[in-house]
């Protein structure tokens, strides 16, 4: 780990490769796993204010969802939130193109330019997950390894491109320019002393 401002990061999101490859995975972190999309609580009140823009480029199976259930839902006991899930596992803000790819309807309004709000920064960076620990005093910024995304790691190679660089734009909306300017500095770092 590295101490960044007052983050500790890991070194894998500095020297690892990735390059999201949509045509191989089918855009599968929208449907796979346990929980939706974890979220802020600042992020709520912005879903709240644009969900009736966001509805209309939904299925009506979501929509029903959403309206019976709620968009978010609260992990147990906690005052940790995460986007709704159909009952047979996508976000209840994924959408589907011709091809078959999931997408978000939060971007695609975001795109179309009716709403201010992109998607959840977890979304936007993922595979790097976030864990603040106020209490405790530490934020840890941690690079999620699924097997889903091997075929973006292999592109990212292709390409050399590092994973903070492909999240330019996410770590900049969470974190401001100065980390990253800071991460950079560290990647560069990194890579001229690489470990014996």
């Amino acid at each position: 780990m590295i101490a960044i401002q007052d983050k500790l990061v890991s070194e894998d999101i500095l020297d690892h490769y990735f390059l999201c490859k949509l045509d191989a995975c089918k855009g599968a972190c929208c449907w796979e796993g346990d929980l939706g999309a974890p979220l802020e609580l600042d992020e709520l009140k912005l879903i709240d204010q644009v969900l009736p823009i966001v509805k209309t480029y939904l299925s009506e199976e979501s929509i029903h969802r959403i309206e019976t259930h709620g968009a978010y839902e609260n992990y147990e006991g906690q005052d940790s939130f995460s986007t709704q899930l159909l009952s047979h596992g996508p976000c209840v803000f994924m959408t589907t193109d011709d091809n078959g790819i999931a997408g978000c309807a939060f971007e695609q309004a975001f795109r179309d330019g009716k709403t201010d709000f992109k998607k959840p920064i977890s979304c936007h960076l993922y595979p790097i997950r976030v864990i603040e620990r106020p209490e405790q005093g530490f934020t840890a910024v941690n690079y999620d390894r699924w097997d889903i995304c091997n075929p973006a790691c292999q592109e990212g190679k292709d390409k050399q491109l590092p994973l903070y660089q492909f999240l330019k734009e996410a770590i900049i909306r969470k974190f401001g320019e100065a980390f990253y300017e800071e991460l950079s500095s560290a990647a560069d770092y990194v890579k001229a002393n690489p470990k014996s």
